[in-house]
């Protein structure tokens, strides 16, 4: 099957380091591919309780683009109220969401958003999220988001790219700011 961008040839591309840009990067290649009128599909990994802007903004760019929120909300942080295995159900739903979406083969690209650190925290295994990379049709591109990209993925990957912090205003007691952090 030939993407509609001429290239019959996914990639599999990593946003990942400790600075903040990661989910927003893999959604402006979402922005551009519907642009393209590519069909994307955002799996959410760990977000899922919180308010945050792009919930509503990504409900504009459909039926081009999906945004499945199976997360538990992030974990171990203060008002995380799940048991770890909560999150280890939800994190493994999330995974099977995205291989159901790979099987019905309508998606140009799927984005796991956070997959990195569900794999890092062990709510995953990173042999089942190799797996799935590794047998994607050919022309599906994934992306991975997320701090602690295990080597197995970066080796996988045909583009990555490392959010490294230098500074953030939350060190400095600045607080989360609508429409900039969520």
């Amino acid at each position: 099957m030939e993407n509609k961008n001429g290239s019959d040839k996914g990639l599999v591309i990593v946003y990942t380091g400790n600075g903040k840009g990661k989910t927003t990067a893999s959604l402006g290649v979402a922005l551009r591919a519907v642009g393209h009128g590519l069909k994307v599909c955002m799996v959410q990994f760990i977000k899922g309780e919180w308010y945050y802007g792009e919930l509503n903004s990504l409900k504009r760019l459909e039926p081009n683009l999906e945004l499945v929120v199976a997360g538990k909300g992030f974990v171990g942080i203060i008002d995380d109220d799940h048991d770890f295995q909560e999150h280890v159900r939800a994190a493994k739903t999330a995974l099977d969401i995205v291989e159901q979406k790979i099987s019905h083969d309508t998606f140009d690209i799927i984005i796991l958003d956070e997959i990195n650190y569900a794999i890092h925290l062990g709510l995953l295994d990173l042999a089942d999220v190799v797996r799935i990379v590794q047998n994607r049709p050919e022309h599906l591109s994934l992306i991975l988001t997320g701090n602690h990209a295990s080597e197995e993925i970066i080796l996988l990957a045909d583009l990555v790219t490392e959010m490294k912090e230098i500074k953030h205003p939350y060190k400095k007691g600045i607080k989360a700011k609508k429409g900039i952090d969520f």
